[in-house]
């Protein structure tokens, strides 16, 4: 009887390790864009004197606060891929917090921040 595997090898760490550095790499790039967009709406409809919010003004602002919530959402992503990074370093990577089991390859190659299994995600 074949012992129930409790976590990845050396290389199927090494293979998750290379998806989350391109993902990271990536996500780094959109964050700069975002941050770029962000510096660039900033400077428009500063040098007009009327007091009137145009519907520029509103959709400017409304563009800013999309652009905030794109710009936080990639850093939590980022984060979220540094923290599996440390769980790959730790050897702790692919084993559900909920249940101690093994995370199947399949859900970490798709969300390789992910640290539960699909089951113990819909059981909260």
């Amino acid at each position: 009887m074949e012992k129930e595997k409790t976590r990845y090898n050396d290389d199927e760490l090494q293979e998750f390790k290379d998806i989350i550095l391109k993902k990271m790499e990536i996500a780094k790039d959109e964050f700069k864009t975002i941050q770029n967009n962000l510096k660039n709406s900033e400077g428009g409809g500063e040098g007009t004197n009327n007091n009137y919010l145009t519907l520029d003004d509103g959709a400017d602002t409304f563009e800013k606060e999309n652009l905030n919530q794109l710009a936080a959402h990639q850093l939590k992503f980022i984060k979220n891929l540094e923290a599996a990074m440390v769980r790959i370093e730790n050897k702790t990577y692919g084993i559900c917090k909920t249940s101690g089991k093994l995370i199947p390859k399949e859900r970490l190659r798709a969300v390789p921040h992910t640290t539960q299994t699909i089951e113990a995600k819909l059981k909260r």
